[in-house]
């Protein structure tokens, strides 16, 4: 199993709680904007850890602007899952395809 995945598997499997703690900025590098951004709460145990960097999704997105999938491009193995979490939730502009973009979650400390 990939190291990062299991970091992934061993956060999930401990149970560790997510706090909202420091701030995290959002990009979209597509066609279509993202007209509604839910942002992504900074795990506890990063932030302690004095983890940041930026997590880079590639995401595929309906014809109603809702994502039907992520997938991870890079980024800290720490941040990955609060990055995905939030991106599945956002709100793309309508069109006529789906669509594939680009998106760069970035985590820093307050």
């Amino acid at each position: 199993m990939h190291r990062g995945k299991s970091f992934l598997v061993a956060l999930t499997l401990c149970g560790v709680a997510f706090t909202q703690a420091g701030m995290a900025q959002t990009e979209d590098h597509g066609a279509r904007r993202a007209i509604e951004k839910v942002a992504p709460v900074y795990p506890e145990l990063a932030k302690r850890a004095h983890i940041q960097g930026a997590v880079k999704l590639e995401v595929v997105v309906r014809p109603n602007g809702s994502v039907k999938s992520t997938t991870v491009l890079g980024g800290s193995p720490a941040l990955i899952i609060a990055a995905t979490d939030a991106v599945r939730r956002w709100k793309f502009e309508a069109a006529r395809d789906e669509t594939t973009e680009i998106v760069q979650v970035t985590f820093e400390p307050q």
